[in-house]
């Protein structure tokens, strides 16, 4: 005879999670390993003491902790995906009948919570790895990466010049004639420049119109964009930025450092993508110290690749004791061409043996240190070698800057051999982590605006790949076949080595 299921819907249910999820299973041992109360006391202060329960805290950031490690960026998919699983479900100790929270309660209390209670998970999750033997703390590489704001180039505005700021504000003030209209307006700062800039950009853009050879200047809509003369009203933060071989759009600059020992991340920072790498070192290297203070760890060198090279940074690292194996990138030359350098006298010779002594000192445009080095007016007038040295000023000056000795230091270390392996071992740590980072844990864009909500979702992707990291962790053990000699032995043993060793040697 054959059979037909017939199905009924039961009135009581009595099924047991843990007992359908397997011992091995990831997120069974993540939550026997994880242990978030403390995020109970850290969170009060944001809750008043009437009113409807929120979201459990620890809830909430297991639910953003599931979302990176399975790489799902939307809170509405978070919660359905999480419904849908039972280990999910037991980790956040939900039952099948149990409705999950609302998608929009995830976002409202991601924006509640501040930045600094995303930084106390990391740092417990960073303490687990350390007390697991992870972390050796004295070698760490540190590289950044642009990351796709939750912005369109599209919808780039015009500043509009200071004076006329008033103006455009009341032109521009949103209605309130029905409940949908959005009555709120970004910050002055964000909507005003100097006016010079605005007129020098219209000059720009009238010159590639006219430019006969001026790819796509004379289409109607082509326009320069800049963050000196644009912002966009959906995420003010965002910054235009570029990478080679890839198009310009809104991004964040996120900064990471890794541990050379097992790829464990030790910091992770989110920045204005308008700024270079050399300027966010100072930050990391000190945030990274006291992180390493903290856990009993001491950092001793910092790999970084030439975007990090300036001569204050390096500097900055001599001063903290640090060795930077940072490359020498830019225009800085060790010798100049017929003017040796003694560097005991700080001074410059000319090929007419004429002394070019240390005058003052100076900054560049980028507000660099520089030490002016010039000749005497009477040696260079007398000199033959006028015509060809200078001939068009009173005398020889030589500009450099002020961080010689670091930079040759830094390039000494550079060319060395520990250097070159110092290279591959930072291309080999920091690189495969962003990566991962960008293709499997929810930051190949920021779907948050904003660049505190940049930073948060930055320390929870760096969360989630440190645990990952944490439960698939082996330490090795090391079996040790040394033998303990008595006292009369080893004296005996060195007797009969010394006397080999002179029954050889004559």
């Amino acid at each position: 005879m054959q059979g037909k299921k017939v199905v009924e819907d039961e009135k009581v249910l009595l099924f047991s999670l843990s007992a359908h999820v397997p011992e091995h299973n990831f997120y069974r041992q993540l939550k026997q390993q994880l242990n978030l109360d403390f995020l109970y006391e850290l969170t009060q202060p944001y809750y008043g003491r009437c009113g409807q329960q929120s979201i459990d805290p620890v809830v909430f950031l297991k639910l953003c902790l599931v979302g990176y490690l399975e790489n799902i960026t939307s809170d509405r998919k978070l919660i359905e995906h999480c419904s849908l699983r039972l280990d999910l479900l037991y980790f956040l100790d939900y039952q099948l009948d149990e409705p999950l929270p609302w998608h929009s309660t995830v976002s409202r209390t991601r924006q509640l919570y501040p930045e600094a209670l995303f930084e106390s998970l990391f740092d417990q999750v960073f303490r687990l790895c350390v007390e697991k033997g992870m972390v050796a703390g004295h070698q760490h590489a540190i590289d950044s990466a642009p990351i796709k704001a939750n912005a369109s180039m599209d919808s780039l505005l015009l500043k509009q010049p200071t004076e006329t700021l008033e103006m455009h504000l009341v032109v521009n003030a949103p209605t309130t004639n029905g409940p949908s209209q959005n009555t709120t307006r970004k910050p002055e700062q964000f909507v005003s420049a100097p006016e010079h800039q605005l007129r020098k950009l219209e000059k720009h853009q009238d010159h590639l119109r006219e430019t006969p050879k001026g790819l796509g200047g004379h289409h109607e809509k082509a326009r320069l964009v800049s963050n000196k003369t644009h912002y966009s009203p959906a995420d003010p933060d965002a910054r235009i930025s570029v990478k080679p071989g890839k198009a310009r759009q809104l991004n964040y600059h996120c900064s990471l450092a890794v541990d050379t020992a097992t790829g464990v991340i030790s910091h992770v920072q989110a920045d204005f993508a308008d700024g270079r790498d050399s300027q966010y070192l100072p930050a990391i290297t000190c945030r990274l110290q006291r992180r390493l203070l903290d856990n009993d760890l001491h950092l001793a060198e910092l790999l970084a690749d030439g975007g990090y090279s300036n001569g204050s940074n390096y500097a900055f690292l001599e001063q903290r004791k640090i060795t930077g194996w940072i490359p020498v990138f830019g225009q800085y030359k060790p010798e100049i061409a017929g003017f040796p350098y003694d560097q005991q006298a700080d001074h410059f010779t000319c090929l007419a043996g004429k002394v070019l002594a240390f005058k003052t000192y100076d900054t560049n445009a980028e507000g660099g240190l520089l030490k002016i080095y010039r000749a005497t007016y009477q040696d260079c007038k007398q000199c033959s070698l006028k015509p060809t040295c200078v001939p068009k000023s009173q005398c020889r000056q030589i500009t450099r800057t002020a961080y010689d000795p670091e930079y040759r230091r830094a390039l000494a270390r550079q060319q060395s051999r520990k250097g070159k392996r110092m290279k591959r071992l930072r291309h080999s740590t920091v690189e495969p982590v962003f990566g991962s980072l960008i293709q499997h844990y929810g930051l190949r864009k920021i779907g948050v605006r904003g660049k505190a909500g940049a930073h948060k979702v930055m320390l929870l992707a760096a969360c989630a790949f440190n645990l990952k990291k944490y439960l698939k962790f082996k330490p090795v053990k090391v079996v040790s076949q040394a033998i303990a000699l008595q006292k009369e032995q080893e004296s005996a043993f060195i007797r009969y080595s010394f006397a080999l060793t002179k029954q050889f040697s004559t």
